[in-house]
């Protein structure tokens, strides 16, 4: 078949393809971004919980005080675990992180093509698929994958939409655009670090004149770990350690900056997929900034236009800055910062910033592939060539990251324990063994994972914070439960635990790490429970310990609650009033 041809068939095919799917970018970009994601998540959609890492998912968890922020440690996973603790009785909280994690795969890429077609129209619907493709099929996504970081991905995910209703707030579009930008900034805020992500990348966008306002909105869609933070006065000051281990690491073949250019650099070696293991990681960071570097002498003659010129700024700032906070200069900046300004040491994750970058390289990709298109009068090669190329390079993305992303099912010892502390008329907290906040068990696989007792008890399980990385320890901000942990280790009397607030022990055999002398601890406590997976014991004695003030920690999550349902709920209205205003204008037509 000569090139005539093959290309006569696949024009030919594409335009069947978006007859099927409603001629439009509309409906394309949807309906390819689902299969996308749906093609990564893969194994997932079997019954069964996530858990690998950092990712936690229960059947059941509890709006414990931890779960609200007002732990020993800082308010990292609020509102997240305050969300899962009220959906969980209602649809499960395995089904529950299942559903967002794939909802943010699919309006990831979604996102970018309507981010495509709202800061450059007419762009064609390749250029858009393209955009997609970027925003899904890349090294971050598949590292924050195997790394846990679930809900980090659904503000990853919102960070195009933002962009468009960023656009719209600068067109002065009405409510309707401010609506918008606060369902976005609620969404991302299902962590902190998504907060940020999207309130700077809004920053970049709005206009001074719109500034205020997005203040005012982070502001609200924050409360939750802001309220958290200021009273339980966690976070903080952060172990400067923190700074070396959690810094962007250079991948075999590339610098840091390369590799950081190229969406990878975690931190953990061990949450890369296999593909950006050896040099093969070069080959596929040169496909990615080849067809996202054709784009860029088309924004660049548009650089007059200020959001295409604020996503320059923000994608060029997401790979620099956490490339020079890896040289000794910037580490050395960092340890300052993380011991002299409160709050600091949440940045010190530099790697996960790039995803600033996500909006610019999908913007640039899709250019690309326009201006290729008008060059050669063939939109459909350039756009199947990019894509093509995109996914090829990083096959292991596909079915789970390579199947790493999978359901587990927990043996039913762990709901029999939970029922009966449940059962128990106090509100005393609980200690683990063995020590650590890491875990393998034979049922969930080869890699380490957080303890799941936290999240699968209703009470709050005693944890330190201390996180083995690259051979080091990075000290958490847990106190008390550091002080448990000693007591138990050397074996101290009941007496001390229970004077520390501690009510119950849970002893998981099946994983192992330091056990001390606990054994001469819980020798003489009373054995509620006991199998092969799991022995509860009861201290005897233990005083309750509720948080003061878990009332304005409540309210908080509430005031997110609401700015999350309120705005969807405006938007919801107005499309529908929008839909039918449209249809009585077509009949008296």
């Amino acid at each position: 078949m000569n090139t005539a041809r093959w290309r006569m068939v696949a024009a030919a095919t594409w335009r069947k393809v978006a007859a099927a799917t409603g001629r439009n970018v509309a409906a394309t970009a949807p309906a390819y971004s689902l299969a996308l994601a749906a093609l990564v998540f893969g194994p997932l959609f079997g019954s069964g919980c996530l858990l690998l890492r950092d990712a936690v998912s229960t059947p059941r968890s509890y709006l414990t005080d931890s779960a609200l922020g007002l732990g020993d440690a800082a308010p990292r996973a609020v509102p997240q675990d305050a969300l899962l603790a009220v959906l969980s009785p209602v649809i499960g909280g395995c089904l529950a992180v299942k559903v967002i994690l794939l909802l943010a795969l699919w309006l990831a890429g979604w996102g970018a093509a309507r981010m495509v077609g709202a800061v450059l129209p007419a762009l064609g619907t390749g250029a858009t698929l393209v955009a997609a493709t970027v925003a899904i099929w890349n090294p971050y996504v598949a590292e924050r994958l195997l790394q846990g970081h679930w809900s980090l991905l659904a503000g990853y995910a919102a960070l195009p939409w933002t962009v468009v209703a960023a656009l719209r707030v600068r067109r002065r579009a009405g409510w309707q655009a401010w609506a918008a930008l606060a369902l976005c900034l609620t969404a991302a805020a299902l962590t902190p670090t998504g907060a940020l992500l999207a309130a700077v990348t809004a920053a970049a966008i709005v206009g001074i004149r719109g500034l205020p306002g997005l203040l005012i909105l982070t502001v609200l869609a924050s409360t939750p770990w802001l309220v958290a933070a200021a009273l339980s006065g966690a976070g903080a000051e952060s172990d400067p350690a923190g700074v070396a281990a959690f810094a962007a690491r250079a991948e075999p073949g590339l610098g840091t900056l390369a590799g950081l250019a190229g969406l990878g650099g975690i931190w953990n070696a061990d949450a890369v997929p296999g593909s950006r293991t050896s040099l093969f990681a070069v080959v596929a960071t040169l496909v990615l900034l080849v067809v996202v570097a054709v784009g860029v002498p088309v924004l660049w003659r548009r650089r007059v236009d200020p959001v295409v010129r604020g996503l320059g700024v923000l994608t060029v700032a997401a790979v620099l800055l956490p490339a020079l906070a890896a040289t000794p200069p910037g580490m050395e900046f960092m340890r300052w910062a993380v011991e002299h300004v409160p709050g600091w040491g949440l940045l010190r994750d530099t790697q996960k910033w790039v995803a600033l970058a996500m909006p610019g390289y999908a913007l640039s990709a899709a250019a690309g592939c326009a201006w290729l298109g008008a060059r050669f009068r063939n939109a459909v090669v350039p756009a199947l060539v990019s894509i093509v190329a995109l996914i090829a390079v990083l096959p292991d993305l596909a079915w789970g990251v390579g199947g790493a992303l999978r359901p587990v099912h927990y043996p039913g010892s762990w709901h029999t324990v939970a029922g009966i502390v449940e059962r128990s008329n106090d509100d005393t907290d609980v200690a683990a063994l063995p020590a650590g906040m890491f875990r393998i068990f034979p049922w969930s696989g080869s890699a380490p994972v957080l303890d799941p007792s936290p999240r699968i008890l209703p009470r709050d399980v005693l944890q330190t914070g201390q996180l083995p990385v690259r051979g080091a320890v990075v000290a958490g901000e847990g106190s008390r439960a550091s002080e448990v942990e000693a007591a138990l280790l050397a074996g101290d009397s009941p007496r001390r635990l229970a004077e520390l607030g501690v009510g119950w022990v849970l002893e998981q055999h099946t994983s192992v790490g330091p056990v001390g002398e606990s054994h001469r601890t819980l020798a003489e406590l009373e054995q509620v429970y006991r199998d092969d997976e799991l022995t509860l014991y009861r201290v005897p004695g233990a005083a309750e310990d509720r948080a003061e003030h878990r009332w304005l920690a409540v309210f908080a999550h509430l005031v997110w609650a609401v700015l999350l349902a309120g705005s969807a709920l405006l938007l919801l209205v107005e499309m529908i009033r929008r839909r039918r205003a449209g249809r009585s204008n077509t009949n008296q037509s």
